[in-house]
């Protein structure tokens, strides 16, 4: 199982004190501890930085992880500009971006964005896999593209991305309808449930729907976003948590595990936490660390490294090659 982090880009991961500069040191660091991946989130509603900003920033600097979008939300750009500019972090990287892309949640997460892009909340999903459809086209060397959403009688040249037909692109989401649209359109599958037992039934449905696509599983990265706490007396970090859960999403800690996946406690909790998806088919995570500042962010990193086997390791290829597995 790859071992990734989510890059803490927010401003309420950073501190009051904090610089967004040092996320360069902290890839960097990231990297060299061993970690396969490091992911960047999209929003327009609290302060960060940008994600393709983020991940072009890293491209030139780091050397072996794979750089991922999680999970960035189409509908906040134009179609044609995204593809580009994704397909020129796919060039600069080498070929290790990942995408994974969302249509956003009802409530506070959602219908706001739309509001803010001047699109309607109706037929978000179709929008978004004609979307991805686009950038495909574009990123494969189409001239045209007819769609309900998007139709282009003429496209001009794009920047070819580095890996011909472009980034994987995953999707997030566990409704039924997100489970049978990733194994029909998407190359990998980046939810969180807060039981190992609902990813287990999810990607058996999404493996279920790649089948009858005529996919194999392999065709999907099976995928996971996991919040992460590590300490040695636990009932210390749960109270940072709670913080954690209210900067970060606006509710209390007991609201977030019901919807999020949480894993918290003692470092050989974590470990055994983290298993458990792993049995239920998790191949590649991506850790969110429970921290509201950088130092704190940087200690969880080095305490999750230090508590995983050769942590974030290919079993075979270089990891964007793992990635789009």
């Amino acid at each position: 199982m790859d071992i990734g982090v989510l890059l803490p880009t927010g401003k309420a991961q950073w501190g009051t004190d904090g610089d967004p500069r040092e996320l360069i040191a902290f890839a960097r660091e990231a990297e060299e501890l061993g970690y396969s991946s490091l992911f960047a989130n999209d929003s327009l509603l609290s302060p960060r930085i940008e994600p393709l900003t983020m991940l072009a920033a890293l491209a030139p600097v780091t050397e072996r992880v794979t750089l991922g979008t999680g999970a960035l939300l189409p509908f906040l750009r134009r179609p044609v500009q995204a593809a580009q500019s994704l397909a020129s972090v796919d060039l600069l990287s080498g070929g290790r971006l990942a995408v994974a892309v969302g249509a956003g949640f009802p409530g506070r997460f959602g219908r706001p964005l739309y509001e803010l892009s001047q699109l309607p909340w109706e037929r978000r999903f179709a929008r978004l896999d004609e979307t991805v459809a686009l950038w495909r086209a574009l990123w494969s060397g189409a001239d045209s593209f007819r769609g309900e959403f998007h139709d282009f009688a003429a496209l001009p040249p794009a920047t070819a991305p580095f890996r011909p037909g472009g980034p994987p692109v995953w999707l997030g989401g566990g409704a039924p309808a997100a489970l049978a649209r990733t194994g029909r359109l998407y190359d990998g599958w980046l939810p969180y449930p807060p039981d190992p037992a609902d990813y287990r039934t999810g990607l058996a449905d999404v493996r279920t729907a790649a089948q009858e696509a005529g996919r194999t599983a392999a065709d999907i990265t099976p995928a996971l976003f996991v919040s992460v706490r590590i300490d040695d007396r636990p009932e210390q970090g749960r109270p940072v948590l709670e913080a954690y859960a209210k900067a970060n999403y606006g509710l209390p800690l007991e609201e977030l595990e019901k919807i999020q996946a949480v894993v918290a406690g003692a470092p050989e909790d974590v470990a055994a936490g983290l298993a458990r998806y792993r049995d239920a088919g998790a191949r590649h995570v991506v850790a969110r660390l429970g921290a509201l500042d950088l130092p704190s962010q940087r200690e969880q990193l080095r305490r999750l490294a230090a508590i995983l086997p050769e942590p974030g390791r290919p079993t075979g290829g270089n990891a964007a090659q793992c990635s789009a597995a």
